[in-house]
């Protein structure tokens, strides 16, 4: 068990160092337009990827089941410009009665 705290507390201090290190390095400067641009859509690049991955990953292979139906239903009804809480509702439903229905 000691162990596994070395482990959280060295990945701690880890991420807190390299949290800090942008700051230093930059010195109140701020960065290109480029840079910043490109900055600006990383989140929502790495947020699309892990719900791709949640949802139609299981360890090494690819899974289709009711999250994937709830996943379509989602894409449709933001095409279709729907609310974001009938997407949402909408989504969750539809995932609860194709998990049922199997």
């Amino acid at each position: 068990m000691t162990g596994v705290w070395i482990a959280v507390a060295a990945l701690a201090l880890g991420t807190a160092a390299l949290k800090l290190a942008g700051p230093l390095l930059l010195g109140g400067r701020l960065l290109p337009f480029r840079v910043m641009s490109v900055v600006g859509l990383l989140a929502s690049s790495l947020l699309a990827a892990l719900v791709i991955v949640e949802t139609f990953g299981q360890g090494r292979s690819l899974t289709l089941d009711a999250r994937a139906f709830g996943a379509v239903f989602a894409v449709v009804a933001l095409a279709r410009k729907a609310p974001l809480t009938v997407v949402v509702l909408g989504a969750a439903a539809v995932a609860a009665l194709a998990h049922a229905i199997s």
